[in-house]
């Protein structure tokens, strides 16, 4: 993040600037000592963030603010605890007194990335769920394939790995069944247990089972058991 700093104090721009050397995701792009000199580098710039310091020669932080058209986001830097009410009624990131402490700016970087993430997470969308038509790359020690996950079948729990069903392979991947029922497309593959995820449109009958569960059987003859839990909604998708 491209940020810039407002402090008509030089030793507190130079402290500010060596602290943020632990944090590479800053990149100080400029620094200004007041609040007239600040708001033509915003125009000049066009900073992500500003650490601003609020009690300056002229005008404040705030009026500083009021005056941008476009505001980045900010974490004030002061002297002062009496102005903090007000910082996040502007909608602050955060609020660092000074002297600043090493553990208290690594808090505002980790905000500052969280922000970050949400903000990605929203230009990017929804993740576009892996279905039948999609291929996986999947590999064991030294074995590899490039696989339809129309052939894929079956998903198996084993500890910390999943086995791969498809053809007569049953390779093991290591990632966790929950990981990978994120990443599927709900309508093509089922949640059957615990311990398996099924392809729908492999399953070629079912049946009822023990405590109100059901017993679905694959094409090739695999059997899955469906939890109790899983069965009802197991009908309901698979009804009229």
């Amino acid at each position: 993040m491209r940020a810039l700093i407002v402090d008509d104090e030089r030793l507190a721009r130079k402290e500010l600037m060596k602290l943020l050397e632990d944090h590479p995701m800053i990149e100080v792009v400029g620094e200004a000592m007041n609040a007239e000199e600040a708001a033509q580098m915003v125009n000049d710039l066009n900073p992500d963030l500003l650490f601003l310091d609020i009690q300056m020669p002229g005008k404040t932080g705030f009026q500083l603010l009021e005056e941008l058209d476009s505001v980045p986001l900010v974490v004030f830097t002061t002297a002062y605890d009496e102005f903090a009410l007000k910082a996040f009624e502007v909608n602050a990131l955060d609020y660092l007194l000074k002297p600043i402490q090493p553990e208290r700016l690594a808090e505002a970087v980790s905000k500052l990335a969280d922000k970050e993430r949400a903000k990605n997470a929203a230009l990017r969308g929804p993740e576009k769920k892996l279905g039948l038509n999609d291929q996986v790359f999947v590999k064991d020690g030294d074995r590899c394939w490039f696989v339809s996950l129309s052939n894929v079948r079956l998903f198996e729990s084993d500890g910390n790995y999943i086995k791969v069903y498809f053809d007569n392979n049953r390779p093991m991947i290591h990632k966790s069944l929950n990981a990978l029922d994120e990443k599927l497309d709900e309508r093509a593959f089922f949640r059957a247990s615990r311990k398996h995820i099924v392809n729908l449109s492999w399953v070629e009958g079912i049946e009822p089972w023990f405590n109100g569960g059901l017993m679905v059987k694959l094409r090739g003859g695999d059997k899955v058991e469906v939890s109790r839990r899983q069965a009802a909604k197991f009908k309901d998708m698979m009804s009229l």
